[in-house]
C-alpha cells in the first residue's frame, strides 16, 4: 500500500526539528519524553511549520549508533501521537527498517542523512510512494569532523547529490529534496562555501539545515547551542535568498516571523 502524495509551495517553508533522543546536541534531550515532544510539536504547528522532522538517533559529531529497536521505541509513539496534527511528518533516519515502520505509522517523508546510499532505503521510499530528502555527509557521525577534506567541496557535494537524486527518481521515488549537509563532515570554510552556492543545486528543491550548528559559535562566539538562534536565522535568511525551498530549524516561531518580514521587504 502506498502513501502517494505531492506537496508544492512557493518561497521558503519551515521544517521543525522534533528530537526523540536523550543526547541531542541542541536541547540535551529536553523533548525526549513523549508529552514534552507533543507539546513542542503543537507549538511549532501553531506557528506555521510545513513539516515536523522526527528523529530518534542523534547525528551530532561523535554520536554513537543506536540499534533499530531502540530507535523504533523512540520514534513510533511520537509519530502515532502526531497523526491528528495538520502537518506533514518526516522521519529522520539512516535505517530502512525504521523508515518503513515510521511510514506505516503515518510519516509522509524520509529524511536520510546518508543520502539514500542504502538501496533498501530507496526501495522503501519507492514502494510507499513518498518523497525523500537526500543529504550529503562525508564519513559517519562518530568520526565525520575529524579531518574533513575536499578538492572542490561544491562540485563534490553537488555531484553526489545529483547522482543519488537521479538514482532515486529512476527507481521510483516520488520526488527528492537535496540537503548539502552543513556540519556533516565539513570545515567552517566548506560550510560557508556551500551556503553561498545553494543555487547551484537547482533544479532540485534544496533544504538548508544550519540551525544552532557549530559554525555559528566559530563565527560569533556562542558556545551554548541553545543560544544560537539569531545566527541560525541569519544563515537561513541568506539561504532563502539563494533559493532554499525549506529550512530545518529548532526555533520555528522565530524563523517563521523572520521569513514573513523578509518576504514583505522583497515585495
Amino acid at each position: 500500500m502506498q502513501n502517494s502524495h505531492r506537496v508544492t509551495w512557493t518561497g521558503t517553508a519551515v521544517m521543525g526539528i522534533l528530537n526523540a533522543t536523550p543526547d541531542s546536541f541542541s536541547d540535551a534531550g529536553r523533548h525526549f519524553q513523549l508529552e514534552a515532544a507533543v507539546e513542542q510539536a503543537r507549538r511549532m504547528v501553531m506557528a506555521g511549520v510545513k513539516v515536523l522532522d522526527v528523529g530518534g538517533e542523534s547525528t551530532r559529531p561523535g554520536a554513537e549508533p543506536v540499534d533499530v529497536q531502540e530507535e523504533l521505541r523512540r520514534v513510533l509513539p511520537l509519530i502515532e501521537a502526531l497523526q491528528d496534527f495538520p502537518v506533514l511528518i518526516s522521519i529522520d533516519t539512516m535505517k530502512p527498517e525504521v523508515a518503513k515502520a515510521a511510514l506505516q505509522a503515518g510519516a509522509h517523508i524520509v529524511n536520510d542523512v546518508t543520502g539514500l546510499q542504502n538501496p533498501r532505503m530507496i526501495r522503501v521510499c519507492a514502494e510507499r510512494g513518498v518523497p525523500a530528502i537526500i543529504m550529503h555527509m562525508q564519513g559517519k557521525p562518530r568520526t565525520m569532523q575529524h579531518h574533513p577534506s575536499y578538492q572542490n567541496v561544491v562540485q563534490e557535494v553537488r555531484d553526489f547529490l545529483f547522482q543519488q537524486a537521479e538514482k532515486a527518481l529512476q527507481q521510483g521515488v516520488l520526488s527528492v529534496m537535496l540537503d548539502p549537509g552543513i556540519g556533516f563532515g565539513k570545515t567552517l570554510q566548506h560550510n560557508l562555501t556551500l551556503i553561498r552556492s545553494l543555487s547551484g543545486l537547482a533544479p532540485h528543491p534544496v533544504l538548508l539545515g544550519a540551525s544552532r550548528k557549530k559554525l555559528i559559535d566559530v563565527l560569533a562566539g556562542v558556545p551554548d547551542a541553545k543560544d544560537r538562534d539569531p545566527g541560525s536565522i541569519a544563515l537561513h535568511l541568506y539561504g532563502a535568498e539563494q533559493g532554499a525551498a525549506m529550512v530545518r530549524v529548532h526555533d520555528a516561531e522565530s524563523h517563521l516571523q523572520a521569513l514573513k518580514v523578509w518576504n514583505a521587504l522583497k515585495e
